[in-house]
């Protein structure tokens, strides 16, 4: 599905999930491409890799508990 084509679905979307209010076409399309953008950013990086470095050593369950010996 092209581009626009998925813009206009999610804008309809978007109208009918608001009750279909008339007058905020230019929003809805709006809000939507701003989704549709955002997704494509997403895509773009691919899935998120938490990085193994980050908290490591720093289990909250062991916050505050005595060492091990």
């Amino acid at each position: 599905m092209d581009r626009i084509e998925r813009i206009r679905r999610r804008a309809h979307e978007i109208w009918e999930r608001e009750g279909r209010p008339e007058g905020r076409e230019r929003e809805h399309w709006d809000q939507a491409v701003q989704e549709i953008e955002a997704e494509g950013s997403e895509d773009e990086r691919g899935p998120v890799v938490p990085d193994p470095a980050v908290g490591a050593g720093s289990d909250p369950d062991l916050r505050g508990a005595k060492p091990r010996k």
